[in-house]
C-alpha cells in the first residue's frame, strides 16, 4: 500500500510503497478515508517534538470504514464508518486503570509511536474504533478526534462550568472547536484571539467575540470587554512564548490558563503578581481520552459541534502536496484544517 512517511526530522516526507498492515485477534483494519493534517505533525517533521521509530507513517486524525476484522473481535464489523482514538494503550498499569491512559506506560500514539494514518490503511485495536454516525462526515470524523477532542479535554482541565469567561489563543482547528464547545457548556462569553482576520470571521460566525491581535493588545482588549476583570479561563492553543503570556495575564482572580500548544521555547511567568495575587492556575492538557469522545460524537452529530466550516480543504495521497500543507501550518496561514483523502 502507499504510505506516507517521516524519514528524517527536518527533511520533507516521502511517499513509500509498505506492507498492508496485518490484523491481530483484536484487531480492525481500517481502509482511510480521511487524515487530518494537524500542526502536531508538522512538529514531528520539524523534529521539534520526537518520533520514533523511523521511518514511520505519521497521522493521527483519522476516520475510514472497517475492512477486515480480528477473530476475537465482536462489536465491530466490516463496513462499520469508524473514527479512531489516537491512543493505543495496555488498559492495566497504574495510568490505565485510574483513566489518564493517555500516560500508559506502554502507551503508543498513531503517528507518533506507531503508524498512522497518512497511508491507505491502518491496523489498530478494534476498541479504538469509534463508530462514526452517517450524519457526519469522515473528513470531520476524522479532525475531531484531535482537535475536537483536544478542546474538550483542555476545558475539562480547566475546570469551566456553566456562566464563566473563556479566551482561546489560537482558532484553528483546536481553537474553532473550543470555542463551540465552551458555549456548549454554558460559557457566559468566548473571546476569540488571533491575528488571521478570516480565522476570526470563523470564529465570530460561531458566537465568539474576536479579539484580533494584530490591531490590539489582546490581554488589555479582553481587560476592557470583561470589566477590567479577566477571563476565568484561558485556553492556550499556539505554543509561543508570547501567546503563554497574553494567556495567563489575561486571566481573572482564581482563573485558569490551561496550556496545550506545543512549543520549545521556555515561557516567563511572574508568579507574584500572576499567580499567587489571583490565586490563579496553570494547567497542563495533554491528549483527551477515551471515555470523552462518545459525548464529543454526539454533539457532533447534533450539530452541537459544526465542523463543517473548520475542514477547508482536502488534498491527495501525495507527499508533495502533504508538504505544502504543512510549510503553511509552519508559517500559521489561513487554513484551519486540512485533510487527506487517499
Amino acid at each position: 500500500m502507499k504510505a506516507i512517511r517521516l524519514i528524517k526530522p527536518g527533511q520533507p516526507l516521502e511517499m513509500q510503497h509498505i506492507p498492508t498492515p496485518q490484523v491481530g485477534p483484536r484487531d480492525v483494519l481500517v481502509r482511510v478515508e480521511a487524515a487530518g493534517v494537524c500542526h502536531s505533525d508538522a512538529h514531528y517533521r520539524a523534529g521539534v517534538s520526537p518520533v520514533y521509530p523511523l521511518p514511520l507513517t505519521l497521522g493521527h486524525e483519522v476516520a475510514g470504514v472497517v475492512e477486515q476484522v480480528g477473530q476475537k473481535v465482536t462489536a465491530r464489523n466490516v463496513g462499520d464508518r469508524v473514527c479512531l482514538h489516537y491512543m493505543v494503550t495496555c488498559g492495566d498499569c497504574v495510568y490505565c486503570s485510574r483513566g489518564s491512559e493517555q500516560f500508559c506506560t506502554s502507551g503508543q500514539m498513531l503517528g507518533k509511536d506507531r503508524d498512522g494514518g497518512y497511508a491507505e490503511y491502518i491496523s489498530i485495536p478494534a476498541r479504538n474504533a469509534f463508530l462514526l454516525p452517517d450524519e457526519i462526515p469522515f473528513e470531520q470524523g476524522a479532525i475531531m478526534m484531535c482537535s475536537s477532542a483536544t478542546s474538550l479535554h483542555a476545558l475539562r482541565k480547566g475546570r469551566m462550568s456553566a456562566g464563566e469567561t473563556v479566551a482561546v489563543f489560537g482558532v484553528g482547528g483546536l481553537g474553532m472547536s473550543a470555542v463551540q464547545l465552551a458555549q456548549a457548556f454554558g460559557a457566559l462569553d468566548v473571546y476569540a484571539v488571533d491575528i488571521n482576520g478570516d480565522k476570526l470571521k470563523t470564529a465570530e460566525g460561531f458566537g465568539a467575540i474576536p479579539v484580533n491581535a494584530a490591531q490590539t493588545d489582546p490581554v488589555a482588549e479582553i481587560k476592557r470587554l470583561t470589566g477590567g476583570r479577566g477571563v476565568d479561563v484561558a485556553l492556550e492553543l499556539i505554543g509561543l512564548p508570547l501567546t503563554v503570556r497574553q494567556c495567563i495575564e489575561s486571566l481573572a482572580v482564581f482563573g485558569r490558563a490551561v496550556m496545550v500548544g506545543l512549543g520549545d521555547k521556555p515561557s516567563e511567568v511572574e508568579p507574584y503578581r500572576e499567580l499567587i495575587c489571583r490565586e490563579a492556575e496553570i494547567i497542563g492538557s495533554a491528549d483527551h481520552l477515551a471515555h470523552e469522545l462518545p459525548t464529543l460524537i454526539e454533539l457532533a452529530r447534533r450539530g452541537t459541534l459544526d465542523l463543517s466550516g473548520v475542514v477547508t480543504g482536502a488534498v491527495p495521497l501525495d507527499a508533495g502536496a502533504v508538504n505544502e500543507t504543512m510549510d503553511r501550518l509552519e508559517r500559521f496561514g489561513g487554513d484551519v484544517r486540512i485533510v487527506i483523502a487517499p
